[in-house]
């Protein structure tokens, strides 16, 4: 099935005064006109096209490659707004349009908007919203803490920075773990921090530090964290054998890895044995 406002890949059927006709496996056809036709080419080729809806809203095949596609977020130019509302320039010939109803704020020709382009059941039409919110949830993760993710910076907030995660999800980057410009629309490297009780996600951007350096400092950030005071009876004078049976680990690399985590401030350890900062 061809896949409006997407790439796909295609079969070259016959060549007319119009231009290319080509087809899926399950033999539906679209137009490539002549202006995206290649200088050289052969019947049963295939070729890599992006489809979408003409200005008579019928399928068209070109060449050219959108700034954005179908079930994805990206940066855009508003070029206009009109009684009907705004349209956006994605890189095509026809422009993509933003109806009042999908604009968090209203848009002015020449911002700038994080949008999501989809397409409208009631219309067959791909548009867009600046309502990026609605398209993420948060209800079942696909990640889980310290795992590396693609971010999309998203909006501020009085907190810090909104993120979209891996297209999926909504995640937080709190200002003190902000060290660097960052603008709405950036695409980025990040890191989930923390996963909290209702599944909203802490997000930094520089690999945690103690997890780089000590991966057995994992276990015992683990057991901090899961304790109800944040306490572990446990030190660097402890029994081995106390620390094998709770942790799985020898003393040494107890001692290691609550060395790593003492240098970075994330604990604190006593007589008594090591309270999380």
């Amino acid at each position: 099935m061809i896949r409006i406002g997407d790439f796909n890949t295609l079969e070259i059927l016959r060549e007319t005064d119009q231009g290319l006709y080509l087809a899926d496996k399950e033999g539906n056809e679209v137009l490539l006109p002549n202006r995206y036709v290649p200088e050289s080419f052969k019947v049963w080729d295939e070729i890599e096209v992006f489809v979408y809806l003409d200005n008579e809203e019928r399928p068209v095949a070109v060449t050219d490659e959108p700034y954005i596609v179908r079930d994805d977020f990206a940066l855009l130019r508003c070029n206009q707004v009109t009684e009907h509302g705004a349209f956006l320039d994605w890189g095509l010939v026809k422009e993509l349009f933003c109806p009042f109803r999908e604009q968090a704020f209203k848009m002015k020709a020449g911002g700038w908007y994080l949008v999501y382009c989809y397409l409208d059941e009631i219309t067959d039409r791909l548009v867009a919203s600046s309502k990026t919110n609605r398209f993420l949830d948060n209800k079942e993760l696909t990640v889980q803490q310290f795992d590396e993710v693609d971010l999309i910076v998203s909006h501020p907030s009085e907190l810090g920075m909104n993120v979209i995660v891996n297209n999926q999800h909504l995640g937080l980057i709190f200002s003190e773990d902000i060290f660097k410009d960052i603008s709405v629309g950036d695409r980025l490297k990040g890191y989930v921090k923390k996963v909290r009780h209702d599944n909203k996600l802490d997000i930094v951007l520089g690999i945690i530090g103690y997890r780089k350096i000590e991966p057995n400092a994992d276990l015992i950030m683990q057991h901090l964290e899961d304790s109800r005071d944040g306490f572990l009876s446990l030190n660097d004078k402890s029994n081995p054998d106390d620390i094998k049976r709770e942790l799985q680990m020898s003393k040494k690399t107890f001692k290691k890895a609550i060395g790593t985590l003492y240098k970075q401030k994330l604990i604190t350890i006593k007589d008594d044995g090591i309270y999380l900062n």
